[in-house]
């Protein structure tokens, strides 16, 4: 009896870790299963052109007036397509237009999850120095991560390298728990979700701008880590940000909490800042209900600020 009382506990540890490693397996395997799933979902939806970028996805170069530039530069997972309208919107009112397709977006779901953070950084920096080399008077718009981008540049840049104005949409500068908590783990949580499906319709709204979005849907563990990487930068640099600054967010935006919003304007270094609200939209603002809205607030925001400019230096 005394035996079999002393393997009880062995043998019921043993059954335990034995459980444990098939229910391990097939989460494993469940989530190989459901990567393959996303990855094919992914492919069907995004077909690539002969240069391997998604079609419609692609940067975009509007050339207008010669002494006034703006350079858009799209979220996390999305591409060009996004902002493509705004963009647009503001070429018609005579800028100057460039978006850059950052590295690993509108490409195929590989090419994204090799993507860092640096990477982002270093196309967004570059990109602003071309127009800077250019253009008298140079803003940057940035949605979503791009505004986190965009604010980590800026804060880094010289005063010739600075832009004259910033407009963020929807600025992704909060990184929720949960986000922080995978990205942290993340090569545990890729054993059993190699790809995490990251589509809400909450993000966009409007059904038929949800359809026609080019974003992924999906993101790799590995990537998080480097979203969190960017995000945190632009939460250090904000208050060294000292261009005039304006931004767009909506009440309803499901990633970007209205309270974490103002709290982080308020950490911005800019002593001519201003926020304008929105009540029907999402996260991406660009494509939602109250699209048009939005680019009417940044080209007369961005008008008004080159014409105080010009009427400073002819007074001077």
């Amino acid at each position: 009896m005394t035996d079999r009382a002393s393997r009880a506990p062995m043998l019921a540890m043993l059954g335990g870790a034995l459980a444990g490693a098939a229910a391990l397996l097939w989460l494993v395997r469940s989530g190989a299963h459901r990567a393959t799933r996303l990855r094919a979902d992914v492919a069907a939806r995004l077909a690539l052109g002969p240069d391997g970028v998604v079609l419609g996805a692609e940067p975009l170069s509007l050339d207008g007036a010669a002494d006034q530039a703006v350079l858009v530069v799209h979220g996390f997972g999305d591409a060009p397509d996004s902002v493509r309208a705004l963009a647009e919107h503001v070429h018609r009112a005579g800028w100057t237009v460039r978006v850059p397709l950052l590295p690993g977006h509108g490409r195929t779901l590989d090419a994204f999850a090799a993507a860092t953070a640096d990477d982002w950084r270093a196309t967004v920096r570059d990109a602003l120095a071309a127009l800077r080399a250019r253009h008298p008077f140079v803003a940057v718009v940035g949605v979503s991560m791009g505004g986190a981008l965009a604010v980590d540049v800026i804060a880094d840049a010289s005063p010739a390298e600075r832009p004259d104005a910033l407009v963020l949409l929807a600025p992704y500068l909060v990184v929720p728990r949960a986000i922080r908590a995978a990205a942290a783990a993340h090569p545990l949580v890729a054993l059993v979700a190699p790809w995490i499906e990251s589509r809400n319709p909450r993000s966009i709204r409007d059904p038929a701008a949800r359809v026609a979005s080019r974003g992924y849907g999906v993101v790799a563990p590995r990537v998080l880590r480097h979203l969190v990487t960017a995000v945190d930068r632009a939460r250090r640099a904000l208050p060294r940000v000292s261009v005039p600054t304006f931004v767009v967010v909506s009440r309803l935006d499901n990633r970007v909490a209205p309270a974490a919003a103002e709290a982080a304007i308020a950490r911005l270094g800019a002593t001519e800042k201003a926020i304008a609200w929105l009540d029907r939209s999402g996260h991406v603002i660009t494509v939602d209900y109250e699209r048009e809205r939005v680019f009417a607030l940044v080209s007369d925001w961005l008008a008004r600020r080159v014409s105080g400019l010009r009427r400073t230096d002819r007074e001077a």
